[in-house]
């Protein structure tokens, strides 16, 4: 029969609605139109995008010309400008202030390439030290409060361009969220003296349904109350708040896991359409809490309607310990 679960972290409930069943073989992507020949991210195209915030490029190379190997550029049509001040105004029960922040792109290679484990290793690496690299310069301006670093794969996910590309927002204010997540930290802390990811990864290692993936810093995991089919969590075995301070080696081996578990999706799945989120601590402001930085991949499985809208309890049609099973299965 259907279970209600409970998210240890946020406390949100999910229904794994076993009524409702579905394996692998029952989600078909749809395949995806290319656009090769006028692809304003390839190389040579430069001049078509933003002038380029940062650039890991070949010695020699000039900015906004090709011999670069990651690339990023502000977004073009921005959620939220770098220039201007706060201006926080209250009226009565509405308050505004100006849509203050950063949207960029980063680009992830200069070829015409859509899927993210298409990439070697090695230019995973490169990608998440370019997303290091801007959280630690963004954390800088004093007025931001949280930056995230996002990717929407496929157009049911969002994309609106299909070469690799990842985005980075930061915010003057702190996402609810994320303020759920910072309560939900505090009141496992206060109970048990504990970090809550820690003893996540402390028992998803141990209990081993759930697990996806494992590395020696890294491990990957279907969460206990998945909202959605397959959705899947990276998480740093070492206690670490700031993705701004990841290790080389954990930067190989989130690269390797990340790698590792979107392969898994591509074999079970067929390439399914994906949200990843990086959530990383808050910048600029005390949260009176150890936060644990971390990795959510969302497959768009499923639509979202009335129910989760409503009551924002969602319905999972597969078991994360069946889901887990099945990308266990390819090594």
């Amino acid at each position: 029969m259907p279970e209600l679960r409970q998210e240890p972290l946020t406390r949100r409930w999910v229904i794994i609605s076993t009524e409702r069943a579905k394996r692998p073989q029952d989600f078909k992507p749809k395949p995806i139109e290319s656009h090769t020949g006028d692809c304003v991210f390839c190389a040579g195209n430069e001049e078509k995008t933003p002038p380029e915030i940062w650039a890991y490029r070949s010695p020699g190379t000039g900015r906004d010309q090709p011999g670069w190997w990651v690339r990023t550029i502000p977004n073009k049509f921005p959620a939220l400008g770098i220039e201007g001040e706060m201006n926080e105004r209250v009226n009565g029960l509405h308050k505004t202030m100006n849509g203050i922040g950063a949207h960029e792109v980063i680009v992830e290679t200069p070829k015409h390439q859509v899927e993210f484990f298409h990439h070697p290793v090695q230019q995973i690496e490169e990608i998440i030290r370019m997303w290091r690299d801007r959280y630690l310069d963004l954390r800088q301006d004093k007025r931001l409060k949280y930056i995230m670093v996002f990717k929407n794969e496929g157009p049911e996910a969002g994309a609106s361009l299909e070469h690799a590309h990842s985005q980075l927002v930061a915010l003057p204010l702190l996402p609810k969220a994320i303020e759920e997540e910072i309560e939900g930290l505090k009141m496992h802390l206060k109970a048990t003296n504990r970090c809550l990811f820690c003893d996540m990864v402390y028992q998803e290692g141990e209990d081993g349904t759930r697990l996806v993936a494992e590395s020696d810093t890294m491990l990957a995991f279907c969460p206990y109350a998945s909202r959605f089919p397959f959705e899947t969590w990276i998480v740093p075995k070492r206690h670490e708040p700031d993705f701004g301070l990841i290790s080389e080696n954990e930067v190989h081996d989130l690269g390797t896991t990340l790698r590792e578990v979107l392969v898994k999706f591509s074999m079970v799945l067929g390439s399914p359409p994906y949200n990843l989120l990086l959530h990383s601590t808050p910048v600029n402001v005390h949260i009176g809490v150890s936060y644990h930085w971390h990795i959510e991949i969302l497959p768009r499985l499923t639509k979202t309607a009335g129910l989760e809208f409503g009551t924002d309890i969602f319905i999972n049609p597969t078991p994360p310990e069946v889901a887990a099973e099945s990308l266990r299965r390819y090594h």
